[in-house]
C-alpha cells in the first residue's frame, strides 16, 4: 500500500533540507515518507545539505540565562503569543523559575516543577501565573552548569536563542573577551559537537556513505572518490566542532588557535569545558489554520 505523502510532510522537509517542493516530494515518496531517509537522498543528489538542528521554530518563549556565582543555568519557557513573550510579565516568571533552578539545582523539568517554591510548588507557581497572564507557560528544557572556572552567556535577540559556556581558567580581561567572542561564536555557528573525538563512528559512517554516494552521482571516477571523501569528512569536523570551526570574526584562525594564543596572551590556560546553546521554539510546531491550505495549494501546483 502506496505511502500518502501529505502538503504538510512536503513542508516540513523544505524547511528542515533548504530544498524545492517538488524535489521534497520525490524523496518522500521514495522513502516511503521516512524523513530521514528522505533527507539522505536529498544530500546524495546534492540538492541539501545536513540539518545541523532540524525542527520548525515555531512556540513563543523566550530562553533566559541567569549566572550567579560559579552556578549559571539556561533555560527556555514557553507560552502562546508573541505579545505575551515580550511582556515584562512573562520576563518576570521566567526569571523567578531561573532563580529557583539556581537554587534547589533539581535534576530535570519533573523534579523542578515538585519542588517547593513559597507556599506551594513551582508547579502551582506556573499554573497561578497562567491565570494571571491568561495563557498557557510550560517550562519545556534547562541546563545548569557549575563550573570551578568561570561562565559566560549571551542572549539574542531578547530571547530567541541562548548560548551558555563553561570556561576553564582564571577569569581576567583577556579570557572574559574570549568567552564573549565564544559565546557570540557559537551562536551564529550552532555546533553540534565541542571536539571531533566526540563525533561517534556511527555518525562518520553514516557522513561517508552518503557522501561516496554524492561524489558517484557527480560522476567522479573511482579512483579519486576515496580522495574527495576524506576531504570531505574532515569538512565535515570543521564545520560542526566548535574546536576545529574557524572564528566568525576572523576565518584565518580556528577556535582552537584563538584560544591558545589567548592563554599565550594572559598567562594562564585557558579552555572550553563545555557549551549548551538553545535556540526557542525548536522542534515545537504551532497550529497554522492558515499554513495547511498554503501548502496544499503549492503542491497541487506542483502536478500541473
Amino acid at each position: 500500500m502506496a505511502v500518502v505523502i501529505s502538503a504538510k510532510d512536503v513542508m516540513k522537509l523544505r524547511e528542515q533540507t533548504g530544498a524545492g517542493m517538488m524535489d521534497c516530494k520525490k524523496a518522500l515518496t521514495e522513502a516511503e515518507g521516512d524523513f530521514e531517509r528522505a533527507t539522505d537522498l536529498l544530500r546524495e543528489r546534492g540538492i541539501a545539505k545536513a540539518a545541523k538542528r532540524a525542527g520548525k521554530i515555531a512556540a513563543e518563549g523566550i530562553v533566559y540565562a541567569l549566572v550567579e556565582g560559579k552556578a549559571g543555568v539556561l533555560v527556555e519557557v514557553n507560552c502562546e503569543s508573541d505579545f505575551v513573550a515580550n511582556g515584562e510579565k512573562f520576563h518576570e516568571i521566567v526569571a523567578a523559575v531561573a532563580g529557583q533552578i539556581l537554587k534547589t539545582k533539581p535534576a530535570d523539568v519533573d523534579a523542578l516543577l515538585a519542588s517547593q517554591m513559597g507556599e506551594g510548588t513551582v508547579e502551582s507557581y506556573v499554573q497561578q501565573q497562567t491565570g494571571v497572564i491568561g495563557e498557557k507557560i510550560s517550562v519545556r528544557r534547562f541546563t545548569l552548569f557549575e563550573t570551578e572556572g568561570f561562565l559566560e552567556t549571551y542572549i539574542h535577540m531578547g530571547g530567541t536563542m541562548g548560548v551558555m559556556l563553561d570556561i576553564d581558567g582564571a577569569e581576567n580581561e583577556a579570557t572574559k573577551e574570549l568567552a564573549h567572542n565564544l559565546a557570540l561564536h557559537t551562536a551564529f555557528t550552532k555546533p553540534l559537537y565541542l571536539t571531533r573525538e566526540e563525533v561517534s563512528d556511527e555518525v562518520i559512517e553514516k557522513e561517508k556513505a552518503i557522501m561516496m554516494q554524492e561524489v558517484i552521482n557527480e560522476g567522479k571516477p573511482a579512483a579519486i572518490a576515496e580522495k574527495i571523501v576524506l576531504g570531505k569528512v574532515n569538512k565535515y569536523y570543521e564545520e560542526n566542532c566548535l574546536l576545529e570551526q574557524k572564528f566568525v570574526k576572523d576565518d584565518k584562525v580556528t577556535i582552537k588557535q584563538l584560544i591558545a594564543q589567548t592563554a599565550k596572551q594572559s598567562g594562564s590556560p585557558v579552555a572550553i569545558k563545555r557549551y549548551v546553546f538553545y535556540i526557542m521554539g525548536e522542534g515545537i510546531e504551532k497550529k497554522s489554520e492558515d499554513l495547511s491550505e498554503e501548502v496544499a495549494k503549492q503542491v497541487e501546483a506542483m502536478k500541473k
